[in-house]
């Protein structure tokens, strides 16, 4: 017999997913998002966005904290949010807190405190039944909040997040945070191929905006992708200048210098933003391969001679080390599927982890140093070991030598050895997996560099990666 609390939880619930918050938002069903790493962004957001902005990012971390686990951090972060948006939108506190009473409902729900949850919906209620609807309204801001939080968790629905802005910019035309939103939108969408209408858009929001830096660097890389470097540039520079520790403005203006040829000053800002993300595994890759693509640069120009060898082994050493640092970062060494946006342009350098499918599309880290990757290109397809799944989840535990329970893959890539050694908590066994795939790859580089990773007696074994016992602890 269905107790009286049973029915009061379930039809409680039926009332939570009508609500318009992060909880019926589906926001991570569509992009593979590592939450370390967006929980990152969106705390570097709060330290550098104004206060108009934080509300919406406070939100969006409690939402995260709770899909950590971590339900009274979350209540935490969302009384934040209400500060936030009665210090900026007292006018409009009601409506604008509407998303974070959802969220309060939806969190007690989930801690079980249901007389907590009842009261927000009620408090839900008595806004919404003003405008005929019991518990969601149409409206610019409701558009507006779904749009940037969409924004944050994956490009994969960019068309629904420019409508959102549209939707919102028709009511309200002169509104900046509208416009900024817009902007930002149609760069990710305007991106591949390069176009020209998005350029009006930006700059209309700069007009609206002029202290939201972000968006002067993304005109400057939307001017650089249609041929106007020249033009582009002074944007990328005043961004710099007036915002020289915003980490968004950092990494898009790597970018910028990146396209540009200039990798000393990508490597620099990427370091400078990596300093205040310490712990971004991305950046650490990102800066890995600048350093690799210098090295190369040496290695394939014709008049380098043989004292240059050894600038290219300290290169490949710095490469190595911001390997190893984006190893060390996380449960896996891949990286996230980056179309996050703040939007962050450093897509084309960050690989999936995808936690819900056994295949993810991108490269392996040792593809940083592989040579069949453009600049700014995509990535390839490439199975990545997913450890979240118990059927297919091996747990490596070598014993005398032997092979214990490897895929067949495995036995067979240092690669994939290390990823098993990475799941384990192995972390040296996995670095040095990696170093000798890294050897592999660069055993026919004139420089001789893969000896850096390989001693001679492995460089003359031929094209063989792994002998017998291979699976066994690298030594």
């Amino acid at each position: 017999m269905t107790s009286v609390s049973e029915v009061n939880k379930n039809s409680l619930e039926k009332i939570l997913r009508q609500l318009k918050c992060h909880f019926t938002w589906n926001l991570f069903k569509e992009d593979s998002v590592f939450l370390d790493d967006l929980e990152d962004r969106v705390c570097d957001q709060i330290k550098f966005l104004n206060t108009e902005s934080k509300a919406t990012m406070y939100n969006l971390l409690a939402y995260i904290k709770h899909v950590h686990g971590q339900n009274e951090e979350a209540l935490k972060c969302l009384r934040q949010a209400e500060e936030s948006i009665q210090q900026k939108h007292p006018e409009e506190a009601e409506i604008r807190s509407l998303v974070t009473w959802g969220n309060y409902a939806w969190v007690y729900y989930h801690m079980g405190r249901l007389p907590e949850a009842q009261a927000c919906v009620d408090k839900v209620k008595q806004v919404c039944k003003k405008f005929s609807n019991p518990y969601r309204i149409e409206c610019p801001e409701l558009d507006c909040e779904e749009g940037w939080t969409l924004l944050q968790c994956g490009a994969k629905r960019g068309e629904r997040v420019k409508v959102y802005f549209e939707k919102a910019l028709a009511e309200k035309p002169d509104n900046p945070e509208f416009s900024a939103g817009l902007a930002i939108a149609m760069y990710r969408l305007d991106e591949n191929p390069p176009k020209q209408f998005c350029t009006s858009v930006l700059k209309q929001a700069i007009e609206l905006n002029p202290d939201n830096h972000y968006i002067k660097v993304l005109l400057g890389l939307k001017l650089q992708n249609t041929k106007k470097e020249a033009e582009g540039e002074p944007w990328v520079v005043e961004a710099l200048e007036k915002a020289p520790c915003q980490t968004n403005v950092l990494r898009s203006a790597a970018k910028f210098y990146g396209i540009k040829g200039d990798l000393d000053k990508e490597i620099e800002l990427l370091q400078k933003a990596l300093t205040s993300l310490p712990n971004n595994r991305n950046i650490c890759q990102w800066i890995a391969r600048c350093y690799q693509e210098k090295a190369k640069k040496i290695q394939n120009t014709e008049d380098s001679e043989a004292p240059r060898n050894g600038e290219v082994e300290e290169l490949m050493k710095q490469a190595m080390h911001y390997l190893k640092k984006a190893a060390e970062k996380g449960p896996n060494p891949l990286g996230a599927n980056s179309d996050l946006t703040e939007p962050e342009p450093e897509q084309c350098y960050q690989t999936p982890c995808n936690k819900e499918l056994p295949q993810a599309n991108g490269k392996p880290l040792h593809q940083c140093y592989s040579n069949g990757q453009e600049h700014h290109g995509r990535s390839e397809d490439t199975p990545v070991l997913d450890p979240s799944r118990t059927e297919e989840k091996v747990k490596y535990q070598p014993q005398n030598g032997a092979e214990k329970e490897l895929p067949q893959n495995a036995r067979n890539d240092w690669y994939l050895q290390g990823l098993m050694h990475k799941q384990n908590g192995d972390l040296l066994q996995a670095a040095k997996c990696f170093e000798k795939k890294l050897g592999l790859l660069l055993r026919d580089s004139p420089s001789g560099i893969s000896r850096f990773f390989l001693p001679e007696s492995e460089l003359e074994e031929g094209s063989a990666e792994v002998g017998q016992g291979a699976a066994a602890p690298v030594e």
